[in-house]
């Protein structure tokens, strides 16, 4: 048995005196800088799996609303330039003003971790994504990311970099339709590659289609024409 006396070398009481641990020194990482802090918490890594994560919770967002009985189809693209499209014809993300955080839904989905209509059971009865997480996980680790949604008869566009909001909710256009398209960049500051692979994509999306009733996946490569 070791007895733990109290008597520490001089030099180290002196350290543990200059590196005194108070309020001062804790951290507070705000919005989504946690996330590009210490990506892989969110998701897993920042190799190819990491990096295909990215689509996986986007498209989950679509698939709840499938799950909910209001979106029918998703198309994803990856494009000639890298970054990947995902299109659903969805109820479309909230675009009023959120009272509580002074913002639309769209920012407060695109900007605020835990931030969804999945934590009760009013507005989806299953969900398949990370409950609010997912979107703006996305959007924090994007070089770019730029959100369009239709709803109500008029087109919404907002464009972020690196999480940040560079413009606000603008109205674009007019429509009859509904849905969301989100579009993003990985960011090479964050990943170890930004190259997406089609066919690991596709197979996920496959998976996703064959297990969810009623909803067609369409899965595009313009890099290659497939």
């Amino acid at each position: 048995m070791t007895e733990l006396a109290g008597d520490f070398p001089e030099e180290e009481a002196e350290a543990s005196q200059s590196e005194e641990y108070n309020a001062d020194a804790i951290q507070v990482l705000k919005g989504l800088e946690g996330v590009r802090k210490r990506p892989a918490m969110y998701i897993g890594d920042t190799g190819e799996n990491g990096l295909h994560e990215l689509v996986k919770e986007i498209v989950n967002n679509s698939v709840d609303e499938a799950m909910a009985g209001r979106c029918s189809r998703i198309d994803v693209t990856i494009t000639e330039q890298g970054t990947v499209h995902i299109k659903d014809d969805g109820h479309g993300i909230p675009t009023d003003f959120h009272a509580g955080e002074n913002m639309s839904g769209v920012e407060v989905v695109m900007t605020m971790l835990h931030a969804g209509g999945k934590f009760d059971k009013k507005a989806y009865q299953v969900s398949g994504g990370l409950h609010g997480v997912g979107a703006s996980v996305v959007n924090a680790l994007s070089e770019w990311c730029t959100v369009e949604v239709w709803q109500k008869g008029k087109v919404h566009l907002q464009k972020y970099a690196r999480g940040i909001p560079e413009t606000g909710l603008d109205i674009i256009g007019h429509t009859e339709e509904t849905g969301t398209t989100i579009e993003f960049k990985p960011d090479a500051e964050i990943f170890e590659s930004v190259i997406f692979s089609f066919e690991y994509i596709a197979y996920r999306l496959r998976e996703l289609a064959f297990l969810t009733k009623g909803l067609g996946i369409n899965v595009r490569d313009a890099r290659s024409g497939e």
